[in-house]
Protein backbone atom coordinates (compact mmCIF):
# COMPACT_ATOMS: atom_id res chain seq x y z
CA UNK A 1 0.00 0.00 0.00
CA UNK A 2 1.20 3.50 -0.75
CA UNK A 3 2.17 5.86 2.03
CA UNK A 4 0.86 9.44 2.02
CA UNK A 5 4.34 10.67 1.09
CA UNK A 6 4.49 8.33 -1.93
CA UNK A 7 1.05 9.53 -3.05
CA UNK A 8 2.14 13.15 -2.64
CA UNK A 9 5.31 12.52 -4.67
CA UNK A 10 3.25 10.91 -7.44
CA UNK A 11 0.97 13.93 -7.42
CA UNK A 12 3.98 16.22 -7.85
CA UNK A 13 5.32 14.04 -10.65
CA UNK A 14 1.99 14.17 -12.49
CA UNK A 15 1.79 17.93 -11.96
CA UNK A 16 5.33 18.52 -13.32
CA UNK A 17 4.76 16.06 -16.17
CA UNK A 18 1.56 17.83 -17.19
CA UNK A 19 3.40 21.16 -17.36
CA UNK A 20 6.15 19.61 -19.49
CA UNK A 21 3.55 18.13 -21.86
CA UNK A 22 1.65 21.41 -22.21
CA UNK A 23 4.83 23.45 -22.72
CA UNK A 24 6.19 20.93 -25.21
CA UNK A 25 2.88 21.01 -27.07
CA UNK A 26 2.71 24.79 -27.26
CA UNK A 27 6.30 25.00 -28.53
CA UNK A 28 5.59 22.27 -31.08
CA UNK A 29 2.50 24.07 -32.38
CA UNK A 30 4.37 27.40 -32.60
CA UNK A 31 7.42 26.00 -34.36
CA UNK A 32 5.49 23.76 -36.75
CA UNK A 33 2.96 26.48 -37.51
CA UNK A 34 5.73 28.94 -38.30
CA UNK A 35 7.16 26.64 -40.96
CA UNK A 36 3.78 25.46 -42.31
CA UNK A 37 2.00 28.81 -42.39
CA UNK A 38 4.86 31.30 -42.30
CA UNK A 39 6.64 33.00 -45.14
CA UNK A 40 9.38 31.69 -47.40
CA UNK A 41 12.06 32.87 -44.96
CA UNK A 42 10.65 30.53 -42.28
CA UNK A 43 10.55 27.59 -44.69
CA UNK A 44 14.07 28.32 -45.93
CA UNK A 45 15.32 28.45 -42.34
CA UNK A 46 13.84 24.98 -41.75
CA UNK A 47 16.04 23.55 -44.51
CA UNK A 48 15.23 20.11 -45.90
CA UNK A 49 12.29 19.42 -43.65
CA UNK A 50 10.23 16.27 -44.23
CA UNK A 51 6.62 17.40 -44.83
CA UNK A 52 4.86 14.38 -43.30
CA UNK A 53 7.00 14.66 -40.14
CA UNK A 54 6.31 18.38 -39.91
CA UNK A 55 2.55 17.87 -40.26
CA UNK A 56 2.57 14.98 -37.81
CA UNK A 57 4.43 17.02 -35.20
CA UNK A 58 2.26 20.10 -35.70
CA UNK A 59 -0.98 18.13 -35.27
CA UNK A 60 0.48 16.09 -32.43
CA UNK A 61 1.22 19.35 -30.61
CA UNK A 62 -2.52 19.77 -30.02
CA UNK A 63 -2.67 16.23 -28.59
CA UNK A 64 0.31 17.10 -26.35
CA UNK A 65 -1.62 20.04 -24.90
CA UNK A 66 -4.72 17.88 -24.45
CA UNK A 67 -2.77 15.13 -22.72
CA UNK A 68 -1.06 17.68 -20.49
CA UNK A 69 -4.39 19.23 -19.52
CA UNK A 70 -5.84 15.79 -18.81
CA UNK A 71 -2.85 14.89 -16.64
CA UNK A 72 -3.18 18.22 -14.80
CA UNK A 73 -6.79 17.29 -14.05
CA UNK A 74 -5.68 13.72 -13.17
CA UNK A 75 -7.94 12.16 -15.77
CA UNK A 76 -7.29 8.49 -16.57
CA UNK A 77 -8.00 9.01 -20.29
CA UNK A 78 -4.90 11.23 -20.41
CA UNK A 79 -2.77 8.17 -19.64
CA UNK A 80 -4.11 6.42 -22.73
CA UNK A 81 -3.63 9.57 -24.82
CA UNK A 82 0.00 9.78 -23.64
CA UNK A 83 0.52 6.13 -24.59
CA UNK A 84 -1.06 6.76 -28.01
CA UNK A 85 1.17 9.81 -28.53
CA UNK A 86 4.27 7.80 -27.58
CA UNK A 87 3.32 4.98 -29.96
CA UNK A 88 2.39 7.23 -32.87
CA UNK A 89 5.56 9.26 -32.41
CA UNK A 90 7.57 6.05 -32.54
CA UNK A 91 5.84 5.06 -35.81
CA UNK A 92 6.38 8.53 -37.30
CA UNK A 93 10.05 8.22 -36.33
CA UNK A 94 10.20 4.79 -38.01
CA UNK A 95 8.61 6.29 -41.13
CA UNK A 96 11.26 9.01 -41.08
CA UNK A 97 13.89 6.27 -40.91
CA UNK A 98 12.36 4.59 -43.97
CA UNK A 99 12.30 7.95 -45.76
CA UNK A 100 16.00 8.47 -44.99
CA UNK A 101 16.86 4.86 -45.90
CA UNK A 102 15.21 5.27 -49.30
CA UNK A 103 17.38 8.30 -50.06
CA UNK A 104 14.99 11.07 -49.05
CA UNK A 105 16.39 14.42 -48.02
CA UNK A 106 16.15 15.44 -44.38
CA UNK A 107 17.83 17.54 -41.75
CA UNK A 108 19.89 15.79 -39.11
CA UNK A 109 18.14 17.89 -36.47
CA UNK A 110 14.84 16.26 -37.52
CA UNK A 111 16.16 12.82 -36.57
CA UNK A 112 17.50 14.21 -33.28
CA UNK A 113 14.19 15.93 -32.55
CA UNK A 114 12.20 12.77 -33.26
CA UNK A 115 14.50 10.82 -30.93
CA UNK A 116 13.88 13.40 -28.23
CA UNK A 117 10.10 13.42 -28.84
CA UNK A 118 9.92 9.64 -28.62
CA UNK A 119 11.94 9.58 -25.41
CA UNK A 120 9.91 12.40 -23.84
CA UNK A 121 6.56 10.78 -24.63
CA UNK A 122 7.59 7.30 -23.53
CA UNK A 123 8.70 8.90 -20.25
CA UNK A 124 5.49 10.92 -19.89
CA UNK A 125 3.39 7.83 -20.61
CA UNK A 126 5.34 5.80 -18.03
CA UNK A 127 4.98 8.47 -15.35
CA UNK A 128 1.28 8.86 -16.16
CA UNK A 129 0.75 5.09 -16.03
CA UNK A 130 2.48 4.81 -12.69
CA UNK A 131 0.72 7.83 -11.25
CA UNK A 132 -2.82 7.49 -12.59
CA UNK A 133 -3.68 4.28 -14.42
CA UNK A 134 -2.77 1.92 -11.62
CA UNK A 135 -4.58 4.06 -9.08
CA UNK A 136 -7.21 2.01 -7.29
CA UNK A 137 -10.62 3.55 -7.54
CA UNK A 138 -12.09 3.81 -4.08
CA UNK A 139 -15.81 3.58 -3.55
CA UNK A 140 -18.09 4.54 -0.72
CA UNK A 141 -19.59 1.08 -0.13
CA UNK A 142 -22.74 2.57 1.35
CA UNK A 143 -23.57 4.04 -2.07
CA UNK A 144 -22.18 1.31 -4.33
CA UNK A 145 -21.68 -1.94 -2.37
CA UNK A 146 -21.44 -3.98 -5.59
CA UNK A 147 -18.04 -2.47 -6.39
CA UNK A 148 -14.99 -4.00 -4.79
CA UNK A 149 -11.58 -2.40 -5.00
CA UNK A 150 -8.58 -4.34 -6.21
CA UNK A 151 -6.92 -3.97 -2.82
CA UNK A 152 -9.93 -5.46 -1.05
CA UNK A 153 -10.01 -8.41 -3.43
CA UNK A 154 -6.34 -9.10 -2.94
CA UNK A 155 -6.45 -8.78 0.86
CA UNK A 156 -9.44 -11.13 1.05
CA UNK A 157 -7.36 -13.76 -0.72
CA UNK A 158 -4.70 -13.48 1.96
CA UNK A 159 -2.07 -12.06 -0.37
CA UNK A 160 0.01 -8.99 0.36
CA UNK A 161 0.41 -6.21 -2.07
Amino acid sequence: MNTPIQLQQRGLQIWATSLVAIGFGLLTIKEGGTVLFGNEVARAAAGNYVPFVLWFNFLAGFAYVGAGAGLWLRQRWAVWLAIAIAGSTFFAFAALGEHVDSGGVYERRTAIAMSLRTLVWVTIAAIAWRGLARRVMRCDTSRCPHLVTVETSISEQGETR
